[in-house]
């Protein structure tokens, strides 16, 4: 089962995403990112489901642009999947095809920034920040096409050219808490977790964290189960291929009843205490959909009383 929603560091690309979408904090993690002034921003956020081959990794995009026409993608990345430069040209085409529009010069393209927060080394040279531009190689001379491709590495030993400001904002991603934030009495870290204590305490954010989580965990699952069948029949010889088939299905379907269950008595926690009966109940119910009812329910209770009067 993932983290509790109530647990999450800033790192988490889902909690990330969900502080960037207001548009001052989307704007602040730019400034101290960039150290620039930016004098507004407008912020939304891309969500897409990019898992990979072991069900670890979720995608979610925040796409913003400033006063001067200035285009930024933002991604937490805390997988090293292997593939940040190919897509970084990948997402640097994204944002050129939505800034220009048909018949318009190519003059008309928007600076872009194309900024990935890593929670590991993505070149292992220990910095804290990797910016790179298009440059001349014979001549040393900038190509003038007003990009940029900025890693940044929140482990990163190597401070040379990085603001205190941001080293600050480091420690908060990884540690979200009320002591780092008021450790260095930063306004723009300080405004930043007023956001995220409140994200926190939002029932529906917190209830859509859990069913994508659920997602997940149905998907590695799914992928057991595959195994298992594979499993099975290659043990036709000595057993039954029916019954092989059936044990796993049965233990497949056991975990991910079990799986619910769990996140139904997680919300349920934050309400008070359940009694042991209701907890029980909860336990051993097998039905996929009495389970995915209860869940739904559980995240728009109020109390105990009004979940054990409605399930």
């Amino acid at each position: 089962m993932g983290e509790s929603f109530q647990k999450l560091n800033l790192t988490n690309a889902y909690l990330f995403a969900a502080a960037m979408q207001d548009e001052e904090i989307c704007r602040n993690v730019l400034e101290i990112a960039l150290n620039k002034r930016i004098s507004r921003v407008k912020a939304h956020v891309e969500q897409v489901l990019f898992l990979d081959s072991e069900f670890k990794s979720v995608r979610f995009d925040v796409y913003a642009s400033d006063e001067e026409e200035v285009s930024y993608d933002v991604e937490m990345q805390n997988d090293d999947t292997k593939n940040l430069p190919k897509r970084c040209r990948y997402y640097q085409a994204e944002l050129d095809v939505t800034s220009l529009r048909p018949g318009e010069d190519y003059q008309q393209l928007k600076p872009g920034y194309i900024i990935f927060i890593c929670s590991f080394d993505p070149f292992g040279k220990g910095r804290c920040q990797y910016v790179f531009e298009e440059y001349c190689k014979e001549a040393d001379i900038p190509l003038g096409d007003e990009t940029q491709k900025i890693f940044f590495n929140t482990n990163g030993t190597d401070t040379e050219n990085v603001t205190p400001e941001l080293l600050h904002l480091f420690e908060y991603l990884k540690q979200s808490t009320e002591e780092v934030a008021v450790r260095h009495q930063d306004e723009k870290i300080l405004k930043i977790h007023e956001r995220v204590k409140y994200l926190k305490r939002d029932r529906k954010l917190e209830a859509g964290y859990m069913t994508m989580e659920e997602y997940i965990h149905q998907e590695a699952e799914r992928r057991a189960k595959l195994m298992a069948e594979s499993m099975a029949e290659s043990m036709a010889e000595s057993m039954a291929e029916s019954m092989a088939k059936s044990m796993a299905e049965s233990m497949a379907e056991s975990m991910a009843a079990s799986r619910v269950a769990q996140n139904i008595l997680a919300l349920l926690e934050d309400l008070g205490t359940l009694p042991d009966q209701t907890k029980e109940r909860i336990a051993k119910e097998q039905n996929e959909d009495v389970l995915s009812a209860w869940l739904k329910l559980a995240a728009r209770a109020d109390s105990i009383e009004e979940f054990q009067s409605k399930m």
